[in-house]
């Protein structure tokens, strides 16, 4: 399938980032304009969270402006046609065409997707996750390793920090010791080596769990995304800094489906993902600063702060689950863990 030249300029593109802020108050796919080719969508977010319109179907409506109607993305919310979980499954399968998710589901099956996710202590900025990503390569290694598994990894989209969520205080180390927190991936590992009891809760969950002292604490990403959950109402405390400046989502595409489009077109979506990825990561950001403020000037919250020792530890101890996971997977995570410690290098991390 070929665009004309004027479908994929520039400009076609940057009309694309303006008109998505319009289309993000349109809820249902319906009212996205079909185009030739038409990729369902599944995400992990529920309809009823601010963001699932602000940054996935905003998305949804960017490809489709930015490919003049050629590409067409219909959203569809969390388990609306497969359950979160068996997400991967469906896309490698085709029963869906792709998805907007969380690369944590698949660490057992994909180990290398932690990395995608980001690791704890290491990336500051939206910039030096791009970096890390697209200039030094990390991107390239981990697409191979979804490409074994029959799917087109197009890359990360920012969820902007790893925030938490407490009834609990943490300040120094000791503070961690049976914190009973909701976690996933590489985070969950890291609190357990920080003496945290991590524990896998579905999001639909979460709510009731941090009611009733299930849990103690959680993190759904950002300030912002957690405050999407209804965090807020739970919680006393929320922790800082964030853990990670940028905790990412992905976007993927089945094999075939990706195969059955031109290079013009893949090209278009790949530039859409590495845009949206950037513009998430402020909105976020400024979400993240608004509702910290609320949290603390109107719902009497209180902001606690790791002591600066912690944060290294955190750190440290998230460069330890880092290299566990190169061991185990040195075709794919190790590769990617050489980049990460030449990064971590490079930046003064290390």
């Amino acid at each position: 399938m070929t665009l004309n030249k004027q479908s994929l300029s520039r400009r076609n593109l940057l009309t694309a980032g303006a008109a998505a802020g319009v289309g993000s108050v349109l809820a249902a796919p319906a009212a996205i304009a079909q185009g030739k080719t038409t990729w369902r969508m599944q995400t992990h977010w529920p309809t009823g969270n601010w963001y699932y319109e602000d940054v996935f179907v905003n998305f949804a409506n960017r490809v489709t402006e930015a490919t003049g109607g050629e590409l067409t993305i219909e959203p569809v919310q969390n388990d609306g046609i497969v359950p979160t979980g068996e997400v991967l499954n469906a896309v490698r399968r085709g029963l869906l065409e792709s998805a907007f998710i969380y690369p944590s589901y698949w660490m057992g099956r994909i180990p290398v997707a932690g990395h995608l996710n980001g690791n704890i202590g290491t990336f500051g900025s939206h910039e030096e996750m791009h970096m890390f990503m697209y200039e030094m390569g990390a991107l390239d290694i981990i697409r191979e390793a979804y490409a074994e598994q029959g799917v087109y990894q197009a890359g990360p989209v920012s969820y902007a920090g790893l925030a938490l969520y407490s009834n609990r205080p943490l300040v120094t180390k000791e503070d961690f010791a049976g914190w009973r927190v909701r976690s996933t991936g590489t985070a969950a590992m890291v609190f357990e080596k920080m003496g945290a009891s991590p524990a896998s809760i579905p999001g639909g969950e979460l709510y009731q769990a941090l009611q009733t002292g299930v849990v103690e604490g959680a993190h759904w990403g950002s300030i912002s995304t957690g405050w999407g959950m209804n965090f807020q109402e739970v919680t006393k405390y929320i922790v800082q800094p964030d853990l990670v400046s940028q905790l990412n989502g992905e976007v993927m595409v089945g094999m075939e489906p990706w195969n059955a489009i031109g290079d013009d077109l893949k090209a278009t979506f790949n530039e859409v993902v590495r845009a949206t990825s950037a513009d998430a990561s402020a909105h976020f950001l400024h979400q993240d600063l608004v509702r910290k403020d609320e949290f603390v000037n109107e719902l009497g919250g209180e902001i606690t702060n790791l002591d600066p020792a912690v944060v290294e530890e955190l750190r440290v101890k998230s460069m330890e689950v880092v290299d566990e996971f190169a061991e185990r997977d040195p075709d794919y995570s190790g590769r990617v863990a050489e980049l990460l410690h030449e990064f971590m290098r490079l930046t003064g991390k290390a």
